[in-house]
């Protein structure tokens, strides 16, 4: 019978090597930094040496840690790969993702081609509904909100950077629409307007303009739909309609940016932050969400 560490001792030395960091790698894995620090402490005493070393520049690799991390991550590779020539295609190879419909349109749907092509034995399901039971099943939901879900392993992919446009047949000879002639398109979340033209409007310093007059939709797409037939003004982040702007199909009505205070989250549920399939989306999704 070997005598071993337990594989989870083991995968937060890999962990926090790789990190360079308790902290980090207890944020990585869900944990307290107190059980990552009492995990090492155990495997420290079980091998007889010391592993890291605090210094006031951070955490370093011992000899003997610097040599052991390497041989540690070949043979969870190794593991990795071993389990996949034997497993079985089935269910735990479809990563469930639950996102909001606009956002999974127009952004999430332009970007997976290249998720698709670096990991072609994972299976997506994209949804944008999901009752209480069917939580159970989602790997990764994609929220908009103000800020970090705190049951779960949450993160910030981005913040929404609002610009004011209309379709070009609301300017005249080059000339942005009057703020106060035409209808503000509003769009609705939890059954409240967002106070998106409010904050806007405040960033320009416009006081003379009704924010509470106009259109509210369900949906972005609706506002988007309804601003690209010149039915009125909105005030839309604007990695949303990149191809509009790009085309010229919906003009900004001033250069003014104004970032957040509204974000796209990763929210992943605890018991799901460790698969193999989450982490891979997890990365790749921080990667092309900041390029």
């Amino acid at each position: 019978m070997r005598q071993l560490p337990s594989l989870n001792t083991l995968r937060i030395f890999e962990e926090v090597a790789r990190h360079r960091s308790f902290n980090k790698a207890a944020e990585s894995l869900n944990v307290t930094q107190g059980a990552i620090s009492r995990q090492i402490k155990q495997l420290e005493d079980y091998l007889g040496i010391t592993l890291f070393i605090r210094t006031p520049r951070g955490l370093l690799l011992t000899e003997s840690g610097a040599a052991l991390s390497p041989n540690l991550a070949q043979a969870f590779d190794h593991i990795e790969r071993s389990l996949q020539a034997v497993r079985v295609p089935n269910l735990r190879q479809r990563l469930r993702i639950l996102a909001p419909p606009t956002w999974a349109t127009r952004w999430l749907s332009v970007q997976l081609r290249t998720f698709v092509q670096r990991y072609p034995d994972i299976s997506l399901s994209i949804t944008n509904q999901a009752n209480h039971d069917g939580y159970a099943e989602v790997d990764c939901h994609i929220r908009f909100g103000l800020e970090a879900d705190t049951h779960c392993h949450s993160q910030l992919l981005v913040m929404e950077r609002h610009i004011a446009v209309a379709s070009p047949e609301l300017f005249d000879n080059g000339e942005a629409p009057d703020l106060r002639r035409f209808p503000l398109l509003h769009i609705l979340h939890e059954g409240k307007r967002l106070k998106v033209w409010e904050n806007w409007l405040g960033a320009v310093g416009r006081i003379d303009v009704d924010a509470t007059q106009g259109l509210e939709f369900s949906t972005l797409d609706q506002v988007i739909n309804t601003a690209l037939s010149g039915g009125g003004l909105a005030v839309i982040d604007r990695q949303m309609i990149e191809r509009e702007l790009a085309n010229g199909s919906l003009l900004p009505i001033t250069p003014v940016e104004v970032i957040g205070p509204y974000g796209y989250w990763l929210d992943i549920p605890n018991d799901k932050f460790g698969l193999s399939k989450v982490q891979l989306f997890t990365e790749w999704l921080s990667l092309v969400s900041n390029p």
